[in-house]
């Protein structure tokens, strides 16, 4: 799915305004996203939240159960309000917050490491009951290597870390469209 430039603005007001709507008790914002058939789809997506590009909260859904719309405004509280590594965002911080949302593709199953790409795929780890997910940006933001790529989502995943290496994880590569306010304002300044 390709979003146009009016679906992402959308989608990234609402999740500013779903959160606002937490402090100021008033309805998570609606418009008519029927009118729009990118924000129809069930599919899955993360709202990202950084304050001075520091991370301040991040959840999100693999697999979408709701319209696109709804997904990302429901993602955007829970990322604001139900991240368990940070606190709740306050009312104070919500003119600092930047909102990125990554929109996901389907993940798709792989036989081989060497099937990952950098910087296009997130990973998605199901081993038993432990399971991770990193988002493509991860890998790219943070200069990994798919060696440390993969070792990160084993820890994350509660796992040892060099798992990867002794056998083929359980693994699903999916891709996503990435945008932020602070993109979007880029763009609009020129």
């Amino acid at each position: 799915m390709d979003l146009t430039e009016q679906d992402k603005v959308i989608l990234l007001s609402a999740a500013r305004e779903s959160i606002k709507a937490v402090f100021t008790e008033d309805l998570t914002p609606t418009i008519d996203y029927t009118q729009f058939p990118n924000l129809k789809p069930n599919c899955g997506a993360f709202v990202t939240l950084r304050i001075n590009n520091s991370l301040r909260g991040c959840i999100g859904y693999i697999f979408g159960k709701i319209p696109l719309y709804e997904t990302v405004c429901d993602a955007a509280k829970q990322s604001a309000f139900s991240d368990p590594r940070f606190l709740p965002l306050t009312s104070d911080e919500l003119d600092k917050i930047d909102i990125e949302i990554s929109v996901l593709s389907i993940p798709v199953h792989i036989e081989t490491y060497n099937d990952i790409k950098l910087g296009i795929h997130g990973l998605l780890l199901e081993e038993g009951p432990n399971k991770s997910v990193l988002l493509p940006q991860v890998a790219t933001e943070n200069n990994l290597g798919l060696d440390e790529f993969l070792s990160i989502l084993c820890e994350k995943a509660g796992l040892f870390s060099q798992l990867w290496k002794l056998k083929m994880l359980n693994l699903k590569v999916f891709e996503a469209q990435v945008f932020s306010e602070e993109e979007i304002m880029r763009k609009e300044n020129g």
